[in-house]
């Protein structure tokens, strides 16, 4: 299992939101690179990263930070919000970025998905955050009739690298990730499903390393990691411990 440190951006800083709620974000750092670079020095393998205005205005809006996150770090990058259409997508990956997260476009243009897994085989992934249930997409702020296994088996032929589900309702307020759930779509499909959502303690930690959750590629941790719920160096140790 992968532990993603999360960075969010919005307006260059970066942020956590809770729920999804651009109105309820917490600056918890003015400079995403030297965050970046935190985590790196704190021994993370990779880095979640969303750009949050991207994700509503459908294009690129924190290139900037994005650029200065890649050049403060060498290890690699999974970046998601706004990227709907093959040219912002290659610009991403040209500049640095060793994964791109498909969220809206997966739903709205799901042959954009396949033709960029085909092109860049290891290098997509599909977002799928579930709103009581279902879908939703624009940042957001919008839910789709789709289910989330719905969706997820909608690539299953694709060569998609990972899906990275998130449960929106616990999204940014420390209750837990929803096993329940992400472990559903793990077994309905077999890309490889990263948790996303909730991840509140050191116990949650625990708990994705038992033998039932072997199924889950990784988590990404936000808030926890920020306000000192979860200490970095013991989840990174029980991690490695776990993979023997």
């Amino acid at each position: 299992m992968i532990l993603f440190p999360a960075i969010d951006l919005k307006e260059g800083h970066c942020v956590r939101l809770i729920q999804g709620d651009m109105e309820q974000a917490t600056v918890f750092n003015d400079d995403p690179a030297d965050q970046a670079a935190t985590f790196a020095r704190q021994g993370f393998e990779w880095l979640h990263c969303v750009d949050l205005d991207g994700a509503f205005a459908g294009k690129p809006m924190n290139g900037a930070a994005v650029d200065r996150i890649l050049a403060a770090i060498d290890i690699p990058v999974q970046l998601g919000g706004g990227i709907r259409d093959m040219r912002t997508l290659e610009a991403w990956l040209e500049k640095g970025v060793a994964r791109v997260v498909i969220g809206t476009a997966a739903v709205r243009d799901p042959s954009f998905v396949r033709e960029a897994a085909r092109l860049h085989p290891g290098k997509i992934a599909v977002g799928i955050d579930a709103k009581d249930g279902r879908v939703a997409v624009e940042g957001w702020a919008e839910t789709s009739t789709l289910t989330a296994e719905e969706l997820g088996r909608r690539f299953e032929d694709a060569g998609v690298a990972a899906i990275i589900y998130t449960d929106i309702a616990r999204d940014g307020i420390l209750k837990g990730l929803n096993i329940e759930m992400t472990l559903a779509l793990a077994e309905a499909v077999s890309i490889p499903v990263i948790a996303s959502g909730g991840l509140a303690s050191i116990e949650d930690v625990a708990r994705l390393l038992q033998p039932d959750c072997a199924a889950l590629a990784g988590a990404i941790s936000g808030r926890a990691l920020y306000d000192g719920r979860i200490d970095p160096t013991q989840a990174l140790a029980m991690i490695r411990e776990a993979r023997g």
